[in-house]
């Protein structure tokens, strides 16, 4: 007697079934490969979405910063489940990816995003405890990667050329560094003793260390830009980084200054505070005609197509920091006749965000429909 199989709905003659295994077969393979070939640095939509909602709330829009806040919850728990699905099934491939010149630093979204989660949940919902624990997790995740990633580097037998592997995506350690001073200032101002001490002595350190890994990496990739054959696919949406690292330096020693009468130490140290804060922005200031004019030279005059990629989300990061960081620092300095930038850069940062998570969505939408078919 021949059985049947328990999937098998005996109406259907046995070639649409077959059609039927074919058809998620292919489907899961999809899946699977889109999967495989995530990047690293995806967790840069968290980053995106954070600074643009924590924007629109320092700029009077509370109700887009919350929305906005309800939204990167969700993507931050979806994201980590991926990232942990892609790890167990393909583990060569994650870790492999860890150590990679090119790839790596990607996986400093992962830090950076943790803590401007961390900065909405103190800033926009008051939920201090939330705050701290995420800082704490990206506090772990930035000792983790930090030294895995550059440690690997180092002992690596073999290296690719300077040309092929370093680009603005480097610079994604220095916004993870960052977004900790951030979140230690912001968790410094609401706590007492015995932390608040020492939580601004951290996030001091982070910000001076953050300072200090821009120029080493920095002068690198400006050397790769200048002495190097630069093709328009090399000028990937990352090189925007190098504006938002000083950007996300700029709103950091804001809030230092801003917060400085909480710790004596900080006090004595405000005038070198503010000639550091105002050097980093005038830096993020500099780099903003310059990465649109080389945008101009790759969309314009090499007819570079635009095609959405995980990456474009580190271009809108810098964009919405870049506006969060120049009213905070405005509020630091009485810099008030540069109030028209903050609004302005958050209404471009609030556009790009639009059309790259259309496009993203698009993406999603035609990967689901190709898997039915």
């Amino acid at each position: 007697m021949k059985m049947k199989s328990p999937d098998m709905d005996p109406g259907l003659p046995a070639s649409a079934h077959g059609r039927t295994l074919k058809s998620l077969d292919k489907g899961s393979s999809q899946w699977r490969e889109a999967l495989q070939e995530m990047s690293p640095a995806y967790f840069g939509l968290v980053m995106a979405t954070g600074i643009v909602s924590l924007a629109s709330d320092m700029m009077g829009h509370p109700r887009l910063a919350r929305g906005l806040f309800d939204l990167n919850i969700a993507q931050y728990g979806l994201l980590w489940l991926v990232y942990l699905l892609r790890a167990w099934h393909f583990p060569r491939r994650f870790f492999g990816d860890m150590i990679d010149h090119a790839k790596g630093p990607g996986y400093f979204t992962l830090v950076a995003a943790t803590g401007i989660l961390a900065n909405q949940f103190i800033l926009l919902r008051d939920d201090v405890t939330t705050g701290f624990i995420l800082c704490a997790l990206a506090m772990a995740l930035w000792i983790a990667l930090t030294y895995t990633i550059f440690t690997a580097f180092t002992i690596k037998p073999e290296k690719p050329p300077l040309a092929q592997s370093i680009n603005g995506g480097w610079l994604l350690a220095v916004v993870a560094t960052q977004a900790l001073a951030v979140s230690a200032t912001l968790l410094a101002a609401r706590v007492g003793q015995p932390f608040r001490l020492e939580l601004n002595l951290i996030s001091l350190s982070m910000w001076l260390w953050g300072g200090m890994l821009y120029i080493w990496m920095m002068s690198l990739i400006f050397y790769r830009y200048t002495f190097f054959s630069f093709s328009p696919a090399d000028l990937t949406p990352p090189y925007w980084i190098n504006m938002g690292a000083m950007a996300i330096s700029t709103l950091a020693g804001s809030l230092l200054i801003q917060h400085a009468p909480q710790a004596p130490y900080l006090v004595s140290l405000i005038p070198f505070l503010k000639g550091f804060t105002v050097l980093y922005w005038a830096t993020a200031t500099w780099w903003i005609p310059m990465l649109l004019c080389l945008g101009v030279w790759r969309y314009g005059f090499q007819r570079f197509p635009f095609r959405y990629e995980p990456s474009y989300w580190g271009a809108i990061f810098p964009l919405g920091m870049y506006a969060a960081c120049t009213w905070q620092l405005n509020r630091a300095m009485g810099f008030d006749f540069l109030g028209f930038l903050p609004p302005t850069f958050l209404y471009i940062a609030l556009l790009g965000w639009l059309l790259t998570f259309a496009a993203m969505m698009r993406r999603l939408l035609r990967l689901a429909t190709a898997t039915r078919r």
